[in-house]
């Protein structure tokens, strides 16, 4: 099989029999998310099955934590679904030279810890309603507060969380797994 051979299956049962018939990829690339995958312990099934050919995972999930976490497990990188095609097709190159491969700007959004925010408990529940997409006048009725104190709340969780506006603050908590 060459580069530009691809080998499609949907599970990851088929993704280990194909493997194992054909023995000679030159990289797997799992879907985080197929069936069968059970978390990372597909991951490590595969890993354990292929020997020195480079095993990756691509997702639409793009935390550190699990970028980390997969890397830990075996994986030779992570590839975002996001990436355009280009990127992956050298992110695939790249892994399959031996390096392991993360992008950059998933890497630099360590978690500097969910404590270092320093975030009170109505911080958070005014958080997760921001997250939840409701308007301050939204988030004041769930949690029977004033829609001026949530405006206050949002504006502190803005700088707690160097975010630029209440979207950016919902997406960092996101990332953070604060919510």
């Amino acid at each position: 099989r060459g580069f530009d051979d691809v080998e499609c299956v949907g599970t990851l049962d088929e993704a280990i029999t194909s493997v194992e018939s054909w023995g000679n990829f030159d990289m797997v690339l799992l879907d985080l998310d197929m069936p069968g995958m059970n978390g990372l312990d597909g991951l490590r099934r595969m890993v354990a099955i292929c020997g020195d050919t480079p095993v990756a995972i691509i997702s639409g999930t793009n935390k550190f934590d699990i970028v980390q976490s997969a890397i830990d497990a075996g994986a030779r990188g992570f590839i975002p679904k996001t990436m355009p095609a280009k990127s992956i097709s050298a992110a695939i190159g790249f892994m399959i030279a031996g390096e392991v491969f993360a992008p950059y700007h998933i890497l630099q959004k360590a978690p500097e810890s969910n404590e270092a925010f320093d975030l009170k408990p109505r911080e958070k529940q005014v958080l997760s309603g921001l997250s939840e997409g409701l308007s301050n006048k939204e988030i004041a009725l769930k949690l029977e507060l004033h829609e001026v104190t949530v405006k206050l709340h949002v504006k502190t969780l803005s700088r707690k969380l160097n975010a630029r506006n209440r979207t950016h603050a919902a997406m960092i908590a996101r990332d953070h797994g604060l919510v």
